[in-house]
């Protein structure tokens, strides 16, 4: 870790006074093209009065050759500096060099400061290795640079170089020296800078108590940080939003808007950064009162325009689940910049995961690509963060044919060689059920994360494909890569599938033992899996007893099927009242128990669950599927008749049921609650064989071609039953194709009478 010289603690800071009487000249000037510049002339040794110039006839003369005193040249530059002009900057510089003004240590410093801010560091550097003297101004203004061009490890070298040449570092140089720390996470280096001002008391500067606060900050110190902030003597506009940001950035939201009320009630004026800071805040709690206050202050503060405001308010609106009102706002902007453009299709992918139900999460999705499509004609490039948003749009919606041009579009642009978008990628096509393509996309990733690794794995699991992803734990764990708990999740659902006991035991050892994971709900709730997959229910219930916490809705419902499918109607009554006691909020699973209980004949049960329905207010089940086909999405409602192809459908699958008798199917109809219907009957069962998933995939075997089978990827919002998960097994042999339905639980992967979920689909 690099330190402090030992010099530097014997040698006192220059005054402040003292820096400013060089540092002032290099603050901005107003942008005008009205800037005057004198010069006075001589005729016949008469001095005649100054002359006011504008910035082109200034630089004219310049160009001419002329020879004009030092002080002529500083306006210009500042003006360079303004504008970026880097050429004419150039051309004053050799200007300089020809009439010899370049011995002049202020104007060089100048010089200096203007490549500088101009981005030109390269030959910043060379005009202050050229410097005929040194002072602690020009040290500074180079330091400043090089934290600016993101370049920091060379600021903290200009720094040691300082103190090793004896200058005097003043509160602006230890400012630009935290800051090179702060982005370089040194946080011992910057704790020796910190006690250096705390020597010399100048601790309570502005400039170092920001960068300081800024610093413990990022290095995840957030005490230090807000002690820091509270010992600056003159708080500024930077310095709170400095300790706002610190909080949010450290997961105290709500501590951070309280910092902005307090920085209000001292009368100071937040700018564009402390405001969009706070309204990050509020996305992270998703408080739209708050946000929509912030909003109107802004507005107040002449900030209506603005369009990081702007984004983070249609953003707030999108985390909020408000789409229209994100929506309207989009339409009003008149500039839309890239950053507007993915905080859209990122507010919709994320709304995807609040949605109440599938069909909501679905509509999010589609309008999503809808954007992407309007951003890639509107002739705006798309970045790594739009083509990462598009892609996990893509893996929710099971948009095959969507994702595919989207990996095509990020070969062209190059961005697929970024570990976030190739990560994306193999998570799309797993999701999408395409795991040959998702390995391949893995296998050519020149770089891979935690994640990536996660994602096949567990890809792999899903897919029904076990002993390669517990192949690739292996190769993970050569690769000198640690797991955490989600690729754990994937390893042992990957045992689950295969009904590896001993081998799933063994890795559940060695997450606690070796890598020192605490067990969360989702790993046991995979070895339950397990154990229910393979009959032995009474070894899912002693290890439920191993667990440190109370089983969550999941477990018990995983159980519940279990005892069913195998007629444990005590054990299955006894989950169900666990169950019940956890009040859920899931309209399936009382679906689940109402079945249970009604095939019991236990009526008085089922009036109990129907009351608690009633009670939690919540509706029937919304069955809805869609399958995309040539890059357009059609959907399907249970019973729906309202496609130009229902009475093709309805006698394709009258047909398909009748030839699956012959396979021993019988159709056995279940209890559903759904919104079609209030009340619940036995009745609502008659319509089984028009569940939503069949109508889809009858739809998709009268589109597409037998000739080059493509696989029918389907999309459903609640869980399968049993029937329909039993009648698409036998589909997918009379039909020969490939049926993959992603529902509300799980990936169904039907090849040639098989599933991909072990037929675990069967048991619900």
């Amino acid at each position: 870790m690099m330190s402090l010289p030992s010099v530097a603690v014997t040698r006192t800071p220059k005054s402040e006074s003292e820096f400013r009487k060089y540092s002032n000249s290099f603050l901005p000037s107003e942008k005008s093209l009205g800037v005057s510049y004198q010069r006075s002339t001589q005729s016949d040794g008469v001095s005649e009065a100054p002359r006011c110039l504008d910035f082109r006839e200034a630089l004219s003369l310049i160009r001419e050759g002329t020879k004009v005193e030092s002080a002529f040249y500083v306006p210009i530059l500042q003006e360079c500096i303004n504008k970026k002009l880097v050429s004419d900057a150039q051309k004053i510089h050799a200007h300089i060099i020809k009439t010899g003004a370049h011995k002049d240590t202020f104007l060089m410093t100048f010089l200096l400061n203007a490549y500088a801010k101009c981005g030109r560091m390269d030959t910043a550097r060379k005009v202050f290795d050229e410097l005929p003297h040194r002072n602690v101004v020009s040290w500074t203004v180079l330091m400043t640079g090089y934290v600016h061009d993101s370049k920091p490890e060379l600021a903290v070298q200009i720094f040691r170089k300082m103190l090793e040449a004896g200058a005097y570092p003043t509160n602006y140089t230890l400012g630009a020296a935290l800051s090179a720390c702060s982005d370089l996470y040194f946080k011992e280096l910057g704790k020796q800078i910190h006690g250096y001002s705390i020597k010399y008391r100048i601790d309570f500067d502005a400039s170092i108590g920001n960068s300081l606060c800024s610093l413990y900050s990022k290095c995840g110190t957030l005490d230090c940080a807000v002690k820091a902030f509270r010992g600056v003597r003159d708080k500024n506009v930077i310095s709170w939003t400095a300790v706002i940001s610190a909080l949010g950035d450290n997961g105290e939201a709500a501590t951070g808007l309280q910092f902005f009320v307090e920085m209000l009630s001292e009368d100071i004026q937040p700018n564009e950064f402390t405001l969009t800071s706070a309204l990050s805040l509020c996305c992270v709690m998703q408080s739209l009162g708050i946000g929509t206050q912030i909003h109107s202050l802004a507005i107040k503060l002449g900030f209506e325009s603005n369009l990081p405001i702007k984004n983070s308010v249609m953003y707030l609106y999108l985390k909020c689940g408000r789409i229209h009102e994100a929506k309207k706002l989009f339409d009003e902007m008149e500039t839309i910049s890239l950053v507007t453009w993915n905080a859209m299709i990122a507010g919709h992918a994320r709304t995807m995961d609040y949605a109440t139900d599938d069909l909501a999460a679905y509509q999010c999705g589609t309008e999503a690509l809808s954007i992407f499509l309007k951003l890639n004609r509107s002739g705006m490039k798309p970045d790594l963060f739009t083509f990462s948003s598009v892609l996990t749009v893509c893996s929710s919606l099971v948009a095959l044919e969507q994702g595919e041009q989207v990996h095509a579009q990020t070969i062209k642009t190059g961005f697929l060689s970024d570990v976030v978008v190739g990560t994306a990628l193999v998570n799309m096509y797993n999701k999408c059920g395409t795991i040959e393509k998702a390995s391949k996309a893995f296998v050519e990733m020149s770089i891979r994360t935690l994640i990536s690794w996660t994602s096949m794995i567990t890809g792999f699991a899903q897919n029904g494909h076990p002993q390669q992803a517990l192949q690739l734990f292996e190769d993970m764990r050569l690769a000198g890569v640690r797991p955490n708990k989600i690729t754990f999740v994937g390893v042992l659902s990957a045992c689950s599938h295969a009904g590896m006991v001993d081998e799933a035991l063994d890795y559940f050892k060695m997450m606690k033992n070796v890598y020192k994971i605490s067990p969360v709900m989702d790993h046991y709730a995979c070895l339950i899996d397990m154990f229910v997959r393979l009959g032995r229910l009474d070894e899912a219930f002693d290890f439920i007893k191993e667990m440190d916490f109370e089983p969550n809705e999941f477990i018990w419902s995983i159980l519940i099927a279990g005892c069913r499918s195998q007629g444990k109607s005590e054990l299955g009554f006894y989950a169900a009242e666990q169950l019940l006691k956890l009040k859920p909020k899931d309209t399936e699973t009382y679906n689940l128990l109402l079945n249970m209980y009604l095939s019991a004949g236990k009526w008085k049960e089922v009036s109990r669950v129907r009351k608690m329905m009633k009670e939690e207010k919540l509706g029937g089940l919304k069955d809805w599927s869609w399958i995309s086909i040539k890059d357009k999405v059609y959907s399907f409602k249970r019973n729906a008749q309202s496609n130009a192809q229902s009475g093709e459908m309805f006698e394709l699958l009258g047909n398909l049921h009748e030839k699956a008798k012959s396979f021993g199917y019988e159709w056995k109809g279940s209890l559903e609650v759904t919104d079609d219907e209030e009340d619940v009957d036995e009745e609502n069962a008659s319509s089984t064989v028009y569940h939503s998933e069949k109508l889809a995939i009858a739809f998709g075997l009268l589109n597409t071609s037998n000739a080059a089978p493509i696989p029918i990827r389907v999309t459903k919002s609640i869980s399968m039953c049993k029937d329909c998960h039993h009648f698409i097994r036998i589909i997918s042999v009379l039909s020969g194709r490939e049926i993959i339905i992603r529902d509300s639980k799980r990936l169904h992967k039907f090849i040639n009478g098989h599933c991909s979920c072990g037929d675990f689909g069967a048991l619900i």
